[in-house]
């Protein structure tokens, strides 16, 4: 509702306008974020890496605070892939130091904004100090009924669809098979399980590319690439992301869904 940014976005800047032409009754009810561009963003300013993700956390709060103001029902971040355990060590150890620190200074807020907060990927890997932190997150914000804010870490795509048929094979019943296995079997595995269909995937710093995440959940989702590197993502370049996915005609195989009522 717009009198949920009556706080926070004056009346005649740009966010203002572009609230003025969200369509209420057809927000997207998941929408995910690959977060990109920290490292160009740093190098265009001749700083480390490091510089570029302290930055993002700017826009990590710009996108939890504009989710949960839309009132979507949930949002999830890819912040440590499968794959960046190989970057350089003091790189790992900085991002894990800086979520850590993020918990602990926006979890009052995530609280008084009804968010529940969860992390998915193959968490049990990560070192026992970021496991607990994500833990106490977790069960702080247990009881609260708004937005579900998933941050993706130690997550790849085609890992969590091993995962996930593994734990469908695991509970096969005596009578059923392997190959009878079904879609709803292995969608009850994945570490989005209990989330509503992805609706919108959102790509920053222009890539035109999913790299592994939420591949299952991809399948229909509409796709958003914009320029802005994730540094300078603010509540404007996600609610262009909103607009551009409303006027988007979806399509679902055999059935055709048209979002734009013009």
């Amino acid at each position: 509702m717009l009198s949920d940014f009556s706080e926070v976005v004056k009346k005649g800047t740009r966010d203002d306008l572009l609230l003025s032409s969200v369509a209420w009754d057809r927000l997207p009810r998941h929408v995910a974020i690959i977060m990109d561009g920290n490292g160009r963003w740093a190098a265009q300013r001749g700083q480390p890496r490091i510089a570029g993700h302290r930055a993002g956390v700017e826009a990590v709060r710009a996108a939890v605070d504009t989710g949960a103001r839309l009132g979507l029902e949930a949002l999830t971040l890819y912040a440590f892939s499968t794959e960046n355990w190989k970057r350089p060590r003091y790189e790992i150890d900085a991002l894990m130091r800086m979520l850590r620190k993020y918990l602990r200074i926006e979890l009052d807020q995530i609280n008084r904004q009804n968010i529940r907060f969860q992390a998915i990927g193959r968490t049990n890997e990560l070192a026992e100090s970021v496991r607990l932190d994500l833990e106490n997150a977790a069960e702080r914000t247990a009881a609260n009924s708004g937005m579900v804010l998933s941050v993706a870490l130690n997550y790849g795509g085609r890992a969590e669809i091993v995962d996930a048929c593994r734990e469908a094979i695991r509970k096969l019943s005596p009578e059923k098979s392997a190959d009878n296995l079904t879609e709803s079997d292995i969608e009850a595995g994945l570490y989005t399980h209990g989330l509503p269909d992805l609706d919108l995937l959102v790509r920053t710093s222009g890539e035109f590319r999913i790299s592994n995440f939420l591949l299952w959940q991809s399948a229909y989702a509409e796709i958003h690439v914009t320029e802005t590197l994730w540094p300078d993502l603010r509540r404007a370049q996600l609610l262009e992301a909103i607009i551009d996915y409303q006027q988007r005609r979806r399509r679902f195989g055999g059935l055709k869904l048209v979002v734009n009522a013009k």
